[in-house]
């Protein structure tokens, strides 16, 4: 099978391998909340909107220990992160105020055949459903797909989405460097369109390197291929059309779009180049009509609502990748003072949009 983004064994997605375990969260001790405890709300200050976060790393410990059971991944490989559980999480959660998260879910390895890709989602799966029936009202889960593999992801998206509660689902920028876009993908996006999807987007390394070596030494790929990525995939939607070929797709970019925002002016006077030509009017279109997460953490947002209704700005994380101190000491703050948010808009990215987005997050 294709190995990608979703599939690569290598670290993912925002967080170095080689972090001590206290550099990727501050965990306290791994202690498992007991099945069918709920866990305390969390302790948001006064007058404080509860927060809904969009962008909540989740790697299932049952996919863990299987994985690695059946050799396709070495358990040392695996980001710190990946080791963190669910008491971990709603710790987290409750010190930044988040009542809600959306588990993203990662299964990194390169599989041998298309059962055995659809034995990693069913686990995976299965495991997400666990932990949000034991913490009623925290988590929901998005069905994680490999748009490389047509008939696993078909699979995915019937029982993840029509039959075991999924608010949506998750693919990567590009599999095999095959961006988002791409007519490989129509049957699939089709698919998701007939069901209305959410179709949460996320990056990883560049196609075409060395696995797991930076492309710059002493840069991590993370610091700017991730955003590059992310830009690549939304730029190929864009060229191809793809919210207008399938227009009951909502479509999520990562780290507040990438680069997209800074490039929107070059995309329009630019997009003549492309092949096919790039209307400027489509540009303008499609970024008003992609929705962006805040995880980071992102750039001031002026750039950004200058392209973007902030209606279509959701607050994300990108935790236990990001740490738990740059999301409450840095990426929180920084997001409370931005200038660019009215008090208003600012409880529409906490929580409102994400409601609208995906009413059933009322009801996890």
């Amino acid at each position: 099978m294709q190995d990608s983004a979703s599939t690569s064994e290598l670290p993912h997605p925002d967080g170095p391998a080689g972090a001590p375990p206290a550099a990727v969260a501050d965990t306290g001790d791994r202690v498992r909340l007991e099945p069918g405890a709920r866990a305390p709300g969390p302790a948001a200050a006064p007058g404080s909107p509860a927060k809904i976060d969009m962008h909540h790393h989740y790697c299932a410990p049952e996919w863990r220990e299987w994985a690695v059971r059946h050799g396709l991944v070495r358990a040392e490989h695996l980001p710190p992160w990946s080791r963190l559980d669910t008491a971990a999480s709603l710790r987290f959660m409750d010190a930044a105020g988040i009542t809600t998260a959306v588990l993203k879910p990662m299964l990194p390895a390169r599989y041998q055949s298309s059962a055995q890709l659809r034995e990693a989602i069913a686990i995976t799966l299965r495991s997400m459903i666990e932990v949000a029936g034991a913490h009623p009202g925290r988590f929901a889960f998005y069905v994680p797909l490999f748009l490389d593999d047509h008939d696993a992801s078909s699979w995915a998206i019937r029982r993840g989405i029509g039959q075991l509660g999924a608010v949506g689902v998750n693919v990567t920028a590009n599999y095999g460097g095959v961006y988002l876009g791409d007519p490989a993908y129509d049957r699939l996006f089709a698919e998701l369109n007939d069901c209305s999807a959410v179709v949460d987007t996320h990056p990883h390394n560049l196609p075409g390197g060395p696995p797991g070596a930076a492309t710059v030494p002493g840069v991590p790929n993370f610091m700017c291929d991730f955003l590059l990525d992310t830009t690549r995939a939304a730029v190929n939607m864009i060229a191809r059309r793809t919210l207008d070929r399938f227009p009951d797709l909502s479509v999520v970019l990562p780290h507040a779009g990438g680069f997209l925002p800074y490039i929107a002016t070059r995309m329009r006077a630019l997009g003549r180049f492309c092949d096919p030509p790039v209307d400027p009017g489509a540009v303008a279109d499609h970024l008003r009509r992609f929705y962006y997460d805040t995880a980071g953490p992102m750039a001031p947002a002026a750039t950004l609502l200058a392209h973007v209704p902030a209606d279509h700005v959701l607050f994300g994380t990108d935790w236990p990748a990001a740490p738990a101190d740059t999301v409450t000491a840095l990426a929180l703050p920084e997001l409370e003072a931005d200038p660019s948010f009215t008090p208003e808009q600012l409880r529409g990215v906490y929580h409102d949009n994400a409601l609208r987005l995906i009413p059933q997050l009322a009801t996890v």
